[in-house]
């Protein structure tokens, strides 16, 4: 099957700098028309697919796309904008919610409810030919909630696969790893690795090969956390505790965390319970967040290689992340970066040429897009962001690092900068509110010589909180506005 003549959409995200060129343009490839526009009568990009992105994979220059509705589709010279050059082919179907696609040779292994399956095109004429399983052994029921995602592939080879707990009375989280995460084994096991995740929809690996998720508000987790994904590790959920007592159970708990308690004195009660490398605070970043893809293209998406991009769903957006390790471990900050997309982005990933695909389904869902699906395409023009391109900790304070020298004066004056900490509950209640808040005394604001530095302290860091800082006029030293002001930075350790 083949779908051609595909309209294409040029549009633009709004910037602080409204008289400069953004930073980036959206390049719409598939666009569900939003259900209100009854009057446009005109053939929309996409009538006939159903495209809502739940995989995205390269194999050369052609984009595989899982669809949620259990497809897998081959577009041809997505990169084009020329409409008549772009072609899609239906390449698998039958799959049951497929909501992850790895290329693996020359084979795609994509995730479906019940296993990991390989698709095979042996005979070489563009259509899958053999499913075979590649991976299964854990619960299967009719819960709508009981996902699996993945398979992504660590530095190290490993593939990850991250499993959804079931919701409402008739889930069973107490059998068949669901919270876990593992690894694919060598003879096609599920290998169990660590727990306590809720809804671990997106997994992706840094530069240098560390995996991490993405979990989403809900129970036991009161707003949206980016773990380091390893082995023997709690991530607080304690839902498909039971699992514990399975004698493939390959670790155990020194102590159970109490419930109705501050995340930092919980985290402290049970050696294996880790935080969050980041916190994205409620709503100020997000609500429920999806896919994770790195940043490595060699500057060609701007300059923030080695961060990563985190989709939102509920918010139609996409977020950044900057890691820094600190005592071994990681932690960070977190920004806005873009916005407004027509509906929940759940599938990020990096084109040859450096462009980002954000691929969307709102599947029933709210989010504050208003159309069902879409598939758009980001390019970096050549004016780059003007924003805080780093947030780093130091043993008395922080250090800011901007894409662009600063107007010092911006900055230094009272202010210009401010700061407030705070955390979480830890609770079985679904979400939690921002507890213990303080406001933090700034001073000794100083800018570094070339303008891209500046360092200030903070009075009584509070390791294990979220610092939020927020920033007032500051601007470029040729005039140019922060395209986003507030950075939250979670200080899990401080530096000596």
């Amino acid at each position: 099957m083949e779908v051609k003549h595909l309209l294409l959409a040029i549009a633009v995200f709004s910037s602080a700098n409204a008289e400069e060129t953004p930073p980036y343009r959206i390049v719409e490839l598939i666009s569900a028309s939003s259900p209100s526009d009854s009057r446009s009568k005109e053939w929309k990009p996409g009538d006939g697919i159903p495209m809502e992105v739940s995989g995205m994979e390269w194999i050369g220059d052609t984009l595989a796309v899982a669809i949620r509705k259990g497809e897998v589709w081959m577009i041809d010279n997505p990169l084009s904008e020329d409409r008549d050059k772009i072609g899609y082919r239906l390449f698998a179907s039958g799959l049951h919610e497929p909501l992850g696609l790895t290329l693996d040779g020359k084979d795609l292994l994509v995730s479906q409810r019940a296993e990991i399956t390989r698709l095979q095109d042996n005979d070489g004429d563009g259509i899958a030919d053999a499913y075979l399983t590649e991976c299964d052994g854990w619960n299967v029921s009719g819960n709508y909630h009981a996902y699996a995602y993945g398979p992504e592939r660590d530095g190290k080879g490993n593939l990850w696969v991250s499993l959804n707990l079931g919701m409402g009375p008739l889930a069973n989280n107490s059998i068949g790893w669901r919270g876990w995460g593992g690894v694919i084994g060598e003879e096609g096991q599920f290998t169990p690795k660590s727990f306590g995740m809720r809804s671990p929809s997106g997994l992706g690996a840094n530069r240098e090969g560390d995996m991490f998720f993405s979990d989403q508000q809900g129970t036991w987790i009161p707003t949206t956390p980016i773990y380091h994904l390893r082995p023997g590790v709690f991530y607080g959920n304690q839902e498909s505790l039971e699992t514990l007592k399975s004698p493939d159970s390959p670790f155990q708990m020194s102590a159970i965390p109490k419930p109705n308690q501050p995340y930092p004195k919980a985290l402290q009660s049970c050696p294996e319970f880790v935080p969050p490398a980041v916190w994205l605070p409620y709503n100020k970043m997000g609500r429920s967040a999806t896919d994770i893809q790195v940043i490595d293209q060699n500057g060609k998406f701007g300059p923030f290689d080695g961060q990563l991009l985190v989709g939102e769903f509920t918010n139609s957006s996409v977020n950044r992340v900057f890691l820094e390790k600190i005592d071994g471990e990681y932690q960070g900050a977190c920004f806005p970066f873009l916005k407004d997309f027509p509906a929940a982005v759940i599938r990020l990933s990096f084109a040859p040429d450096g462009s980002l695909f954000v691929g969307m389904t709102n599947r029933g869902w709210s989010s504050l897009g208003n159309r069902s699906y879409g598939l758009h395409r980001v390019i970096p023009s050549k004016v780059p962001p003007f924003a805080i391109q780093e947030m780093r900790a130091k043993p008395d304070g922080f250090e800011l690092r901007f894409t662009e020298p600063i107007d010092p004066d911006s900055i230094t004056r009272a202010g210009a900068l401010e700061m407030t900490s705070y955390t979480y509950q830890y609770s079985n209640k679904y979400g939690g509110n921002e507890i213990q808040t303080k406001p933090h005394e700034l001073s000794g604001v100083e800018v570094s010589d070339n303008g891209l530095l500046v360092r200030f302290q903070v009075r009584e860091l509070r390791p294990l909180y979220v610092h939020e800082l927020r920033t007032k006029g500051i601007q470029s030293a040729r005039g140019r506005a922060l395209d986003h002001p507030d950075a939250f930075y979670t200080l899990n350790r401080i530096p000596k």
